[in-house]
């Protein structure tokens, strides 16, 4: 690990609600825009709203897709 001790100390010391944020932060710095990607998602929401209005696709509420997972 290349992260200086005194660093690492300081960031371990943090309470967890600064863990949290430190490690938000790190990771929004990872994030690189892609145009491309960004377009294909657009392009597959506007599909599923379409799709729905069609009503070839249904929407759940919450509550039901979280069953699933109890």
């Amino acid at each position: 690990m290349s992260i200086p001790k005194k660093i690492l100390d300081e960031v371990l010391a943090l309470p967890a609600n600064g863990k949290v944020e430190l490690v938000d932060v790190l990771l929004a710095s990872l994030e690189v825009p892609d145009k491309s990607t960004d377009q294909q998602w657009e392009r597959e929401v506007e599909d599923r709203i379409a799709a729905y209005h069609r009503g070839e696709i249904k929407a759940l509420k919450i509550e039901e897709v979280l069953r699933k997972y109890k």
